[in-house]
């Protein structure tokens, strides 16, 4: 892998991580633009990072190609912003604060990984729902609560 590919991956993480780290910090949440983009950065490193040590080992062995599970780095990724995203949940007096913000720190990894592996159609498409998911469903949310609320008249 050339040091542009691995720049423009990088360069793609950090962007779609700004984009949903953005959206929390203009809600005044407790992780926002610098943890979003340090999340999706973080997952992009780890896969590359990776995909490059199985490039130089199986360029040094004579034995064969080297075998490589992608999916168990993947599910390690995810296992691991879990624990970051429980960090960011709250429970006051019955209710539950920071779910959405775990949840959005857990989707933007997935953001981080599709962005170091080159996929980039997925990766965007990811931040668009997930942006989605935040902004525009952020909003209705409570007006949707609150019809439900009313119940039949």
């Amino acid at each position: 892998m050339n040091l542009w590919t691995i720049l423009g991956r990088l360069a793609l993480a950090f962007l779609l991580g700004g984009i949903i780290g953005w959206e929390r910090e203009y809600e005044d949440k407790p992780a926002g633009l610098r943890t979003f983009i340090l999340v999706c950065v973080g997952a992009a490193l780890f896969v590359l990072t990776v995909l490059e040590a199985v490039e130089q080992a199986q360029s040094m062995t004579r034995v064969g190609p080297t075998r490589v599970d992608p999916v168990r780095i993947i599910s390690s990724i995810a296992q691991g912003i879990g624990f970051l995203g429980a960090g960011t949940i709250l429970v006051s007096r019955g209710s539950v604060l920071g779910l959405t913000t775990a949840a959005a720190i857990w989707a933007t990894s997935a953001v981080g990984v599709a962005s170091g592996l080159g996929l980039w159609r997925i990766a965007l498409a990811g931040t668009v729902l997930t942006f989605i998911a935040l902004r525009v469903l952020g909003p209705l949310t409570p007006r949707i609560v609150q019809h439900e609320d009313e119940g039949p008249s």
